[in-house]
């Protein structure tokens, strides 16, 4: 049985509209047909099994199918679907989950809350190929997090420009770079040229160093033949990660892409906060996430600790949450991404926000590149906090004898760290 929670909202009947849901959504029609029988509907019919009923609300997600009600009822629902009604594909299994069920009359807010997927479909997709354990290995880090930045400015830059800021990134002893998902392969930055200006540098710091700084090229196309030829590009390069921004390709551009792939997959959630940010309707971060990991990603970007944007902390704690959490194995677990207007001064609260992990990658862009003394100086004020909150000295403290972490805290501690 697959299990998908909803919760339900609406003037009338929380029962009506869960039994309308399965109904629906399995083997419901709107007039009897012909071969409908009870047999087949006890084979693929899908059933409520739970319904936990939650405080009403006095306003309406759906405010146009209120009705002049001035109370609305809500509950949490368990519906279970037959692994014969969905089988293990994935593009059935949203189908099922979202199809007809944002559609119906007299409902005024529905959001997919939970879901639970049976052991097959572990053995039926690929998950990540390298995770966390080969983020961690190719890039050489041990005992703390992964350092990471994203080149700024994030459009405009041209190929031997982006690679003077890498050159003086991967100086410093950054452990990540990624292109900005909106950086792609545009005119006055061809992806094949930016490649060409990039790895020589990182293959040159490699060689000196023995350490490997893994760049994230941005390779999404809509075209997946397209965007395998740039996976190729970057792997033929000596290039080890790509970025994929996985609302833009879809689950079959990111399919044919894992089957193929060589480098390390990096999900870049653009274009999610459609989905989940009005909390009444659409999709809970840990539903729309195992769709995702199935397919094969091995870096999941979210938010972090007072981020740049609308998500309150809370949200980003049962992403982190989400995204660390073994599916059926160890091996499905996706490297936590966290970004969004951070520096180092959020180190602290991360950690015990994450339980004291460092199995994360800390994405910093202006709290790096926009550092007064320079991106180079930006990774170490990110490290030297990072090393503070581990210790768990405090990072005022700390700063007295580290100039790169004191003048990070003299310019984003006001929180404008973009």
């Amino acid at each position: 049985m697959i299990r998908l929670t909803y919760r339900i909202e609406t003037p009338g009947s929380v029962e009506a509209m869960a039994a309308k849901i399965a109904s629906d959504q399995s083997t419901g029609t709107f007039v009897a047909l012909p071969g409908e029988t009870e047999a087949l509907k006890a084979r693929v019919a899908a059933r409520v099994t739970a319904i936990r009923s939650l405080e009403p609300s006095r306003l309406a997600s759906f405010p146009e199918e209120a009705g002049g009600a001035a109370c609305f009822h809500r509950a949490d629902v368990d519906i279970d679907f037959p692994m014969d009604a969905v089988g293990t594909d994935l593009s059935a299994l949203m189908t099922i989950a979202i199809g007809g069920v944002f559609s119906i009359r007299g409902m005024t807010g529905i959001r997919v809350v939970d879901m639970k997927l049976p052991p097959e479909f572990a053995s039926a997709h690929p998950g990540p190929q390298f995770g966390v354990t080969g983020s961690f290995a190719r890039t050489g880090v041990k005992g703390r997090p992964m350092i990471g930045t994203i080149v700024k400015p994030a459009l405009g830059l041209r190929p031997q420009e982006t690679a003077e800021m890498a050159g003086e990134l991967i100086a410093a002893g950054v452990d990540f770079i990624k292109d900005d998902e909106k950086l792609m392969s545009p005119a006055y930055s061809p992806l094949k040229d930016r490649i060409a200006a990039i790895m020589p540098r990182i293959l040159d710091h490699e060689q000196k160093t023995g350490k490997k700084v893994m760049y994230a090229f941005g390779i999404s196309h809509a075209d997946p033949d397209e965007m395998m030829r740039n996976h190729d590009r970057v792997l033929a390069a000596g290039g080890n990660c790509a970025v994929v921004n996985i609302n833009s390709v879809g689950f079959g551009g990111l399919a044919f892409l894992r089957k193929r792939s060589g480098l390390v997959l990096h999900a870049h959630r653009n274009g999610w906060d459609i989905l989940t940010r009005h909390a009444g309707l659409g999709f809970e971060f840990s539903v729309w996430q195992q769709f995702w990991r199935l397919l094969g990603v091995d870096q999941f970007q979210i938010n972090g600790i007072r981020v740049k944007y609308w998500e309150p902390d809370e949200s980003f704690i049962r992403s982190y949450k989400a995204v660390s959490t073994p599916l059926f194995s160890k091996k499905d677990v996706a490297l936590p991404v966290i970004g969004s207007g951070q520096w180092g001064g959020q180190a602290p609260d991360t950690i015990a926000a994450t339980g004291g992990s460092t199995d994360l990658l800390y994405l910093c862009g202006g709290g790096i590149v926009s550092h007064p003394g320079g991106p180079g100086a930006g990774v170490k004020a990110v490290k030297q906090a990072w090393e503070a909150a581990a210790a768990g000295i405090p990072l005022e403290t700390y700063a007295q004898e580290h100039p790169e972490l004191a003048q990070s805290i003299a310019k984003f501690s006001d929180g404008k760290a973009a």
